[in-house]
């Protein structure tokens, strides 16, 4: 089995160590320039970003080839999901990919101008989390084959989301404030999935952000803000550590 993710501050990269297999971080796939896979599972773990998926992760499916009898994806989100998933659903159609299994589970949202970081840690419950992820993990294991349907409003809502999520990307990073702590460690270069960040003394941006915030919630010195942000508090889950993460975005030839 096959497992490709995308993270940005660790939720996805911990559902999909979970799950097993053998995993491939998608912008690593990238870099490498690996667009051709095949197994008995293939799936896909990734975090919600604007009512569907990263565009990141958009580009890598609709370039790769993917051969199995038994595709499944999970998304990982923190406010409301609506019907996202069908974003994989109809992008994985573009590439032959039928979908046997899809589904969701709510975790600590990481989206700063939305959600303060201290309730959000404080209102998800963890066991609650790992009975969800047990779940989908027997599901997984035992192939069933179930997609998670909204509605025709939820439908509509995604839809308009996603593209309103799409047209703010690009310039998102303009609303970085970088503080007088940084102490230009380039840890945000090395989390950026994107190749977003060039450190030159302090963190310069490219404008085409993804907008996934991994740069502002894995800064040792926690130098980046946003000017919107709810709250100065960070996260990344506990289950992950920084260099894992590093391990799975960066896109530089270190």
């Amino acid at each position: 089995m096959k497992i490709f993710y995308f993270t940005a501050t660790g939720n996805s990269l911990y559902v999909a160590k979970r799950i097993g297999g053998e995993l491939y971080s998608i912008p690593q796939m990238i870099k490498e320039g690996k667009y051709e896979f095949e197994d008995e599972a293939i799936g896909f773990v990734f975090p919600c970003h604007g009512s569907g998926m990263a565009r990141l992760v958009v580009n890598f499916i609709k370039k790769s080839q993917f051969k199995a009898k038994y595709f499944f994806a999970i998304m990982t989100y923190g406010g409301l999901s609506f019907s996202s998933l069908r974003h994989i659903e109809r992008v994985g159609s573009e590439v032959g990919i039928k979908f046997n299994y899809t589904n969701e589970i709510l975790m600590v949202d990481n989206f700063l101008p939305n959600f303060k970081m201290e309730d959000e840690i404080r209102k998800k419950d963890s066991e609650k989390i790992e009975e969800k992820l047990n779940n989908i993990i027997n599901d997984i294991e035992n192939r069933e084959n179930m997609l998670i349907t909204k509605g025709i409003l939820s439908n509509i809502l995604s839809k308009y989301g996603r593209r309103l999520a799409d047209k703010l990307s690009d310039n998102y990073d303009k609303k970085f404030i970088v503080q007088d702590n940084c102490t230009g460690c380039r840890a945000c270069e090395k989390v950026c999935p994107a190749q977003n960040i060039k450190v030159n003394g302090k963190p310069e941006f490219a404008h085409k952000c993804e907008t996934c915030f991994a740069c502002i919630h894995n800064c040792p010195q926690n130098a980046i803000h946003l000017k919107s942000e709810k709250s100065k508090a960070r996260f990344i889950n506990k289950n992950v550590k920084l260099k894992e993460i590093i391990d799975s975005n960066n896109q530089s030839n270190e």
